[in-house]
């Protein structure tokens, strides 16, 4: 199935077999939209993976599918990107060069917007690609069904570790990181860098937060594992 999506403000393409969708994408959206209607509140949902494992694009897919189908609640994505610290901070104590990392997020602040996503009329943050900073407040949450994604929010390390209190549902991708490496590197020169930079990035950056997430995560109430055809297939569920 080929389907257009639009992605922090940007339109992309992508494309999901058939049999994913049938077997796996919308046995998925009837589980939460099930969840949602039993407890009669919004219902929070963390999507967790390393880079590369296309979270994004799978779940502006999911939110595509449930304001499509009827029968599904529908399902709005909450990126975590919104909740980098500003560069002039990152600037303050050098890490600017390592954004991305669990070290350059406001923790705090990501705590107090999942809390917040209980009550309605809460709002989000979202990270501006063309500012390369946060932007407050900027997503209104509306539905029912809430799909927080990133890399971290599984993260068993001080701190990050009692997020996972915070959901109702967790998935994690996994991916080898192989594969990984070379989704990552072939995105950096289909942006602009040459083959050298784009693994020089990799070493310094993508490879060790690869292997931070796909090492340090909690166990997630569901699994999926990213196949070598781009698709994913169900560990458990």
């Amino acid at each position: 199935m080929n389907v257009t999506l639009t992605i922090n403000g940007l339109t992309t393409q992508a494309c999901f077999p058939r049999k994913d969708i049938d077997q796996l994408h919308l046995p998925l959206l009837q589980h939460f939209s099930a969840l949602q209607r039993q407890q009669n509140r919004p219902l929070i949902v963390f999507l967790v993976a390393p880079p590369g494992t296309g979270k994004s694009t799978l779940s502006a897919f999911w939110q595509k599918l449930s304001c499509e189908m009827p029968e599904l609640v529908p399902l709005q994505t909450l990126p975590m990107d919104g909740f980098h610290h500003r560069n002039d901070w990152l600037d303050a104590r050098g890490l600017r060069q390592r954004k991305g990392t669990p070290e350059t997020f406001d923790l705090a602040k990501l705590r107090d917007a999942l809390l917040a996503l209980r009550e309605p009329g809460s709002r989000w943050p979202e990270y501006s690609r063309t500012l390369h900073e946060p932007v407050e407040e900027a997503i209104s949450v509306t539905a029912p069904v809430l799909i927080v994604e990133g890399n971290w929010l599984l993260l068993n390390e001080p701190g990050w570790a009692s997020l996972s209190a915070l959901c109702d549902v967790s998935i994690f991708i996994e991916a080898d990181p192989d594969i990984l490496h070379r989704r990552l590197v072939e995105r950096k020169i289909r942006g602009g860098l040459s083959p050298q930079q784009a693994e020089d990035f990799y070493a310094m950056t993508d490879g060790p937060n690869v292997m931070r997430v796909l090492e340090h995560s909690q166990l997630a109430d569901i699994r999926l594992k990213m196949a070598t055809d781009n698709g994913y297939q169900k560990s458990d569920l």
